[in-house]
């Protein structure tokens, strides 16, 4: 399937039916464009988004492409997985909404990084949650100063999912991972470029200037060399590894989303007050 072809395509061809309003796929040349598209609840992550994501993750995965911008609408980039969602589904039937939620996710992150063409995250307000694991897989990131990351887990009372386990330690170093995931601490986006978790940090009317810059940076560059570049730096089998943590995190949250203790967080987390925390 060549760029062209998907120009051609509108979003209800490249994904489900009942996801078709979560997510878009654009191709303008040769540049796709994902974007989360579910800003009334700040873009949270229920299992239609993710699998929406995966589908059109499927759709380009062999399109001869320069790069992969993935953006989202509205104030936030994603909040994670949908709170108000998972209080919702009763216990007994919660281990199965979560293991296809967690499921999808972690294969969109793996289709992220298994891509053969560069991808770039657009992160114009906060990333809370699982969602971290969507920019953690993006070759670059560009996130604007009025954006903050957070984990929340100890909070509510889940496991880490979303790469916090599985993909954070090995971009900035366990002690700090474990530090911002136990202290439940927000990171801001000056410090989540110092720390390398994103690429530039820059003010809100420099995001897109910066996120076209890189697209005509690549758009002149070989193609192939690219291609090495990103192969050799995630090979198959340390691809394979990230799989294996996916996993790992996936089981252990499952493992925990049935607890009493996380119906007693959710309620906690659901009424505080809302200081500095982004909630659907």
């Amino acid at each position: 399937m060549s760029a062209s072809d998907l120009v051609r395509l509108s979003a209800s061809d490249l994904v489900p039916p009942s996801a078709s309003d979560l997510v878009r796929l654009d191709v303008t040349g040769a540049v796709a464009r994902l974007t989360l598209a579910r800003p009334a609840r700040h873009n949270a992550l229920v299992p239609e988004l993710v699998d929406g994501l995966v589908a059109a993750l499927d759709r380009i995965a062999g399109a001869s492409l320069d790069a992969l911008v993935l953006a989202a609408d509205g104030r936030s980039f994603s909040t994670g997985g949908d709170l108000a969602g998972f209080a919702a589904v009763p216990r007994g039937q919660r281990r199965a909404y979560a293991d296809r939620l967690v499921g999808g996710l972690n294969r969109a992150i793996l289709a992220l990084i298994e891509l053969p063409f560069p991808t770039i995250a657009r992160v114009q307000g906060p990333v809370t949650g699982g969602a971290l694991g969507l920019v953690l897989a993006c070759d670059l990131a560009a996130m604007s100063r009025t954006a903050f990351l957070a984990p929340y887990y100890v909070a509510v009372g889940f496991a880490p999912d979303g790469g916090w386990t599985a993909l954070l330690p090995d971009r900035i170093g366990m002690a700090r991972a474990r530090e911002i995931q136990l202290l439940n601490r927000h990171v801001d986006a000056d410090e989540a470029a110092r720390l390398g978790i994103v690429t530039a940090a820059v003010d809100p009317d420099a995001l897109d200037p910066t996120v076209d810059g890189w697209l005509a940076t690549l758009a002149g560059h070989e193609a192939g060399a690219i291609l090495a570049t990103r192969e050799l730096l995630m090979p198959a089998e340390a691809t394979a590894a990230i799989a294996t943590r996916l996993a790992a995190e996936k089981a252990r949250f499952l493992d925990m989303v049935d607890e009493a203790a996380v119906d007693a967080g959710l309620a906690r987390f659901l009424n505080a007050p809302r200081i500095q925390k982004v909630e659907p």
